[in-house]
């Protein structure tokens, strides 16, 4: 065993140095962070992952508003439980409280790095791991584990170089380098997939009962959207060695059942993470919906090269000889044909179940993703690994079956090249890859020690040259393609200080502006704003502003910032930051000045309504909304197209995509394009000559809405909003405690989204046009509001994860008290003796331990240890 640790260890090592080494020069040939000026947070990645990572860092290091259950810097306040799960569970995700605040871009890239390398790693440990069928002879009381290396027919008689040239292939897959290098939670399910076959090892030699399911929990914790397609993956995996091992029918449907009950234990250990998840999704925002559409072969054929790029076709690209050896298979004659058709025709229906709609959506949990949609491409690239390596099972294919492999991938090169996907580039890094297979497939054979490793180097070289070429490619293509965000720079950091100089946080909001880096930057810069963009984006936010006449992109998920005084003073925020030139709103159409704060008085977060006959709703003017939420009539309509001097002009064209201007004064732009974008209720400025009209630098929009905002108007109904409003507000990470003044009636407000999960007084809370709302007691008795928050599904996943952790202990007691019995008095028995001493076989013959001399390549001898399920 110590020996067999040693080959595994050096087999996951080597594969992990592959993978960084082949990443890292590719990012540097494209010049991406961190090697150049290029940045690499493009799309989700600078959106959504960087800006939670930094929450991540606050939280962390005692900083940031809010804790696990409340996020008090997004969205006026939500739920932070689901996105902790969705983007930060992973283990990995912990090291980014060891970088600087400044350097979260770098933390992230680390990460990320480090993710696709266990992932390499892991898959390197697996191949190692595989326990062949066992023969007929050998008695069916024997347990898998303890059969004699030499007994199983089947062995690998490779090295573990080979394993480690594969588990680096798999972790520089296409899907990995091109797809999941921005969505880094992604990659938790390209470790979990090799992790939970081992499980199913585990499982089907009847081994680590306890460890099993803490395996499955873990997985399903980091990411539990991927680690759902890698369960899939694994248990497929886990049916064809059924299969194979052939025997009693009730044995296979016994591991097949102790196989569901590890998945169901980890699955319910991780509950209480994962529950919250699951219903933060339901009580999103809907967002769009598609139809999924399946991919033209010759595109799949296109993308089975390096260095091609397209974001609604799978990303099967798989170098360093594996995809040869994979094709192999079906024609090698060594390996046994009931292995070889299991095999390839498992890697084959994966295949084609990408490319037909009720099984796209059994991969993607029975709903089309928004966008990405081959997004279970991992899953095969794993098996196509997991194909060449059984392709080695048996020896070194022969010129024969290597010859046929070829000739049908150079047919695949030549469909590919009629699509317009692949061009010389790739066609010239495939022809170039494959040869370096072929070649090493020949060499190794010859009887050589330096053949072989002549052979190792062409592999390696091969692999590592085609995925960061592919790396590089994809690092530039994603640029032009999709919408990207600087890193942390000196624009950063002049705002989030401008932002905590001012921060008054629970006295008053400090809003990162509506000019933003990022859809998150009051996670990333601080304070406490309406702009939010997450899966979990709820639908009360986005309806409720979209209301008042927010903006918004992604269909609704990304809520941007309402530069709107009348918002501004419904929701307390006292403290905006700009950086439009001027530091107006109406400055400019992009920013361009330093960064500005500006201070206006607003009422406490708790706020009382007087009582009213019938509950208030929203209509179809954003400016009707917000004098409704604020109490007090503060907009005026236009006389004759005109505005009054002195009032300030509103515009609301959601659907228009263009500048507008008053008078003389700078255009400012607007973004709305339906239904991906929706652009904000806007400032044009104060009307400074009678008259003055708005002019647009393309055709006048059909929707739209005009008003001009009486600032006295505004002042007397903020004064008379703090007067009524609460005497004192404690905010903690969990809920809501204020002092209201003697005598209040009618109803308590808070400026925060009624999002699922609120409590008052011990019950559910109301709602008041989309705010969390407590009625107060007719008499005037009420002196304190006490609100708290528990993100939906956290009670019930952690009784379900007590109660799985329960059975898994009572699992381990037993495990232990049986091993107590067949030890009785911790004696060894017979059939539990090291096989290194050998085993006596019926009849007085005695058998080899496992250690014994296998053929390594070229035919030199290498001592190898026997293949066992453990780790």
């Amino acid at each position: 065993m110590p020996t067999l640790e040693s080959v595994r260890g050096r087999a996951a090592a080597f594969a992990a140095l592959i993978t960084v080494t082949a990443v890292c020069a590719g990012d540097a040939v494209a010049g991406s962070f961190p090697y150049g000026s290029g940045t690499r947070s493009v799309n989700d990645l600078g959106n959504q992952f960087v800006p939670f990572h930094a929450k991540l860092w606050d939280l962390l290091h005692g900083r940031g508003d809010g804790g696990l259950l409340l996020n008090w810097q997004s969205g006026y306040g939500t739920a932070f439980l689901p996105d902790l799960g969705t983007y930060l569970t992973s283990p990995f995700a912990l090291l980014v409280g060891l970088f600087p605040r400044d350097r979260i871009d770098l933390a992230v890239y680390v990460i990320t790095v480090l993710k696709m390398a266990a992932a390499g790693a892991a898959m390197a440990w697996l191949l190692l791991s595989f326990v062949n069928r066992r023969p007929a002879s050998v008695p069916t009381t024997w347990r898998p584990e303890r059969v004699p290396t030499s007994w199983r027919p089947g062995q690998v008689s490779t090295s573990w170089w080979v394993a480690g040239v594969l588990g680096a292939t798999y972790a520089l897959c296409g899907w990995s380098v091109i797809e999941a290098s921005y969505n880094p939670m992604w990659l938790d399910g390209l470790i979990a997939f090799p992790l939970l076959c081992l499980v199913g090892e585990w499982v089907r030699a009847g081994r680590r009962p306890v460890l099993g399911p803490l395996v499955v929990a873990l997985a399903w914790i980091a990411n539990f959207y991927t680690a759902y397609m890698a369960t899939l993956g694994a248990v497929l995996v886990l049916c064809v060695q059924l299969l194979l091992d052939g025997g009693v029918l009730r044995d296979r449907l016994r591991v097949l059942v102790r196989g569901a009950v590890t998945v169901l234990l980890g699955i319910g250990l991780a509950a209480p993470v994962l529950l919250p998840v699951v219903l933060g999704t339901r009580h999103a925002y809907p967002g769009w919906t598609t139809e999924f559409e399946a991919a033209g072969w010759s595109e799949v054929f296109a993308r089975a090269l390096p260095a091609t790029y397209d974001f609604f076709t799978p990303a099967v690209f798989l170098g360093g000889g594996a995809l040869l050896l994979a094709v192999v298979l079906p024609f090698n004659g060594k390996v046994p044909g009931r292995e070889r058709l299991a095999w390839a025709g498992l890697a084959g229906a994966v295949a084609l179940s990408l490319q037909w709609g009720p099984t796209h959506l059994v991969w993607h949990a029975f709903a089309t993703p928004n966008g990405s949609p081959f997004r279970q491409t991992f899953v095969l690239s794993g098996l196509l690994v997991i194909a060449a390596w059984r392709c080695l099972a048996y020896g070194w294919p022969d010129r024969r079956p290597l010859l046929a492999g070829t000739g049908l991938l150079v047919v695949v090169g030549l469909v590919a090249a009629t699509d317009a996907l692949t061009g010389r580039r790739a066609l010239a890094l495939f022809a170039c890859g494959l040869a370096a297979a072929v070649a090493a497939l020949l060499v190794v054979r010859l009887p050589r020690r330096r053949h072989t490793a002549l052979a190792a180097l062409l592999l390696v070289g091969g692999l590592a040259g085609q995925a960061a070429a592919t790396t590089a490619y994809a690092d530039r293509a994603r640029l032009d393609r999709l919408d990207h965000y600087p890193a942390w720079d000196e624009a950063h950091e002049k705002r989030a200080d401008a932002i905590a100089e001012v921060d008054g946080w629970p006295n008053y909001r400090t809003d990162p502006g509506r000019t933003q880096i990022t859809a998150n930057d009051p996670l990333l810069l601080g304070g406490q704003g309406s702009s939010y963009y997450s899966s979990h984006t709820p639908d009360v936010l986005t309806r409720t502003l979209g209301a008042l006449g927010a903006g918004w992109t992604s269909n609704g998920r990304a809520v941007q910032s309402l530069d709107n005084p009348v918002v501004d003073a419904v929701f307390a925020v006292g403290a905006r930051l700009r950086t439009e030139e001027g530091g107006s709103p109406a400055g400019a159409s992009t920013a361009g000045g330093s960064p500005e704060v500006s201070r206006a008085e607003v009422p406490p977060l708790v706020t009382v309504r007087p009582p009213e006959r019938t509950p208030p709703h929203y209509g179809p003017s954003p400016f009707r909304n917000q004098e409704l939420l604020l109490g007090s009539r503060v907009y005026s309509a236009p006389v004759a197209g005109a505005c009054p001097v002195g009032r300030e002009v509103f515009l609301w064209a959601p659907d228009y995509y263009g500048t507008a201007r008053l008078g003389d004064a700078p255009p400012v732009m607007l973004r709305g394009d339906k239904p991906r974008w929706r652009a904000a209720v806007t400032s044009l400025g104060t009307a400074e000559r009678a008259g003055e009209r708005i002019t647009f630098d393309r055709k006048a929009p059909t929707t739209r809405t005009v008003a001009c905002l009486d600032r006295t108007r505004l002042d007397a109904a903020v004064d008379r909003m703090k007067r009524t409003g609460a005497v004192s507000v404690q905010v903690s990470d969990h809920g809501v405690r204020a002092q209201l003044p003697p005598g209040s009636t009618g109803t308590a407000v808070l400026a925060a989204p009624r999002i699922a999960g609120w409590s008052c007084a011990g019950k559910p809370a109301d709602s008041s046009l989309g705010l969390v709302a407590v009625p107060l007691d007719p008499d005037g008795t009420t002196t304190s509001v006490d609100c708290s928050f528990r993100p939906p599904g956290l009670r019930s996943g952690a009784a379900l994860g007590g109660v799985s952790l329960l059975v898994l202990l009572g699992i381990a007691a037993l495990s232990v008290r049986r091993r107590r019995h067949e030890r009785p008095g911790g004696g060894e028995q017979p059939g539990d003796r090291e096989e290194s001493e050998g085993r006596e076989l019926p009849g007085g013959r005695e058998e080899p331990g496992p250690a014994g001399a296998l053929s390594a390549p070229g035919g030199a001898p290498e001592l190898l240890p026997s293949v066992e399920p453990t780790p």
